[in-house]
């Protein structure tokens, strides 16, 4: 066998490999040393190939692609700087927990440290950052397939087991880098993983049950990625406690209407009143997920101390940011459903809940009528959306979901970066998760994380795409005006507020994209009404960081004035 002919059944065991591991999506950045892979990935049946010609968005593109999807997706690039610049979105997925399989490939060994171009030391260049890294030996005659093939079992296994992220393996190749298209490649047997249950144990079951059996206890939903099943809403029915649902936990949409107050949407501004916090502190807490986003919340619950707060987790590296939880039961939170309850007839902890909700809306609603800031704003954009799917920046975009979106019967499944809670890569991310629901998509972004990733409007060249973005521009880091740092006027805008006086017409035409500006909820809505003609729109919204924080202060004084009552 030729070094061509051995290149080939390599590259080939690889695919099938990874195919056979249940890998469906590769994303293809293209280079030199990587292309006995491209060529690989590209002729493999049943694995669906993505290209993106920056590395930096192309991390970010299989990112949201492996997200939306919950399966490992391959990111393939060539050697060098190329590798460095997939570590954003390494990061992100490390923290957020999904599954990437990131392949780098790298010149041979003897090619190493000598001063070749494009070779960096690639190796665990990623630290602390993947679950697990490999250097594969080089395809060569003498090193036995079955070696790569259980190596690349074990990748697929570890990005996918709980905690699920990302994994490393960098391949070496040497000159010439061809393969043979039509060389045949016949399978050997391969590696079965078996799935691990999804069964409570005996203990763990009776001890949710005696938890469940309380009156003052709280559910609280974190970030789900998954469609919210019948039977989790039927649990939550026999449950009859307060669910205080994150936007990412997607349980504010699709929301059956027996159960629209029960799914509370207004905890972040419920909790800010010290006065309704005192009264409603929990004797038990059981949360699914990881740590929703509010601030209030953590601050609640590390003074409330509930007798038994329960974390449902399938990972041993329990997401504990605030030392408060009492039990860690290691299980997916799906096992839950099954459980059975008796289902409460009524419960008078819940009803304060609900009748404090609708208090919230009421002044909510009377404040979006009289006021006009980038939160009000974002709640017009809220309404306006079903059958669709919502990326969220991070830093203001996510806590404006928190605080204005919601609880609604519309069909509308909101995703974030909160791995890491980083602004970059959020364009792309939104991409890659477009191109895997395959239904019309939005995102809500601020102008310095539109900036951060303009290159991910790239993918709307090399793929079929159906985007708005409505990028609010209060020209700056819109966050920083709500933190201590906004009180010293030194150097506050240069370091902190950092204003750009960039807007994105320009970049729309660059881009080929749809353009509309608007400045109050009459041009929004007029905007997000009008039939979409490209595959990108950009709703750019000027808005004013001093105007937003006065408003933003004026609604917590309002709600304040009425729960105190």
């Amino acid at each position: 066998m030729t070094n061509r002919e051995f290149l080939t059944e390599y590259v080939s065991a690889f695919t099938h490999s990874l195919l056979h591991a249940g890998v469906k999506k590769a994303v293809i950045s293209p280079g030199s040393r990587s292309t006995p892979l491209a060529y690989a990935f590209m002729k493999q049946e049943g694995i669906e190939t993505y290209r993106q010609i920056d590395e930096r968005s192309a991390g970010f593109y299989a990112l949201g692609l492996a997200k939306a999807s919950s399966s490992p997706v391959v990111l393939i690039c060539t050697s060098g700087t190329a590798a460095a610049n997939y570590f954003p979105a390494i990061v992100e997925a490390y923290y957020a927990r999904v599954p990437l399989l990131v392949v780098t490939a790298d010149r041979p060994h003897e090619l190493r440290d000598v001063g070749a171009p494009q070779a960096i030391n690639q190796i665990n260049l990623f630290g602390t950052h993947v679950k697990w890294s490999a250097d594969l030996p080089l395809p060569e005659q003498g090193n036995r397939l079955e070696f790569l093939k259980r190596h690349l079992g074990r990748a697929a296994a570890m990005a996918e087991t709980a905690p699920k992220g990302p994994v490393h393996l960098n391949v070496p190749f040497r000159e010439p880098l061809g393969i043979d298209f039509e060389q045949p490649y016949e399978s050997e047997r391969e590696l079965y993983r078996f799935e691990s249950g999804q069964q409570l144990t005996d203990d763990a079951a009776a001890f949710l049950r005696g938890v469940f059996s309380h009156s003052r206890g709280l559910l609280i939903a974190g970030e789900n990625t998954a469609r919210v099943s019948s039977e989790q809403w039927e649990f939550i029915r026999r449950l009859g406690w307060p669910v205080l649902a994150d936007p990412l936990s997607n349980l504010r949409s699709n929301v059956p209407d027996d159960l629209m107050g029960v799914i509370v949407d207004s905890y972040d501004a419920l909790l800010k009143n010290e006065k309704f916090a005192d009264s409603v502190a929990p004797d038990v807490v059981v949360r699914i997920g990881p740590q929703p986003v509010s601030k209030p919340l953590s601050l609640f619950l590390g003074k409330a101390e509930p007798a038994s707060y329960v974390v449902l987790d399938e990972s041993p590296m329990l997401r504990d940011p605030q030392s408060a939880v009492t039990h860690h039961i290691q299980q997916h939170a799906s096992a839950l459903w099954k459980l059975s309850l008796e289902a409460k007839s009524s419960n008078p902890y819940l009803e304060q809940w609900i009748k404090a909700g609708e208090l919230v809306q009421e002044t909510m609603s009377i404040h979006c009528q009289q006021e006009l800031d980038e939160g009000v704003l974002a709640k017009a954009f809220f309404d306006e959306l079903d059958g669709c799917d919502l990326s969220v920046s991070s830093s203001m975009p996510i806590r404006d979901a928190d605080t204005y979106f919601q609880v609604t019967q519309r069909d509308v499944r909101i995703y974030a970066n909160r791995g890491a809670n980083g602004i970059d890569g959020v364009v792309s991310t939104a991409f890659g998760i477009q191109a895997a629901n395959k239904r019309p998509s939005y995102l809500l972004i601020g102008d310095l994380a539109l900036l951060h990733d303009m290159n991910g409007l790239l993918a709307s060249k090399l793929q079929a795409a159906d985007m708005t973005i409505v990028v609010m521009n209060n020209d700056g880091g819109g966050i920083f005006s709500y933190l201590p740092q906004s009180k010293e006027e030194r150097y506050y805008e240069e370091l902190f507020g950092t204003p750009t006086g960039i807007q994105f017409k320009a970049a729309a035409e660059m881009y080929d994209a749809e353009y509309y500006s608007a400045k109050t909820v009459e041009e929004l809505q007029s905007a997000l009404r009008t039939p979409k003609d490209k595959p990108v729109r950009i709703i750019e919204v000027a808005t004013n960081r001093v105007n937003n924080v006065t408003v933003h202060r004026k609604l917590w004084g309002r709600l304040d004035e009425v729960l105190n009552t």
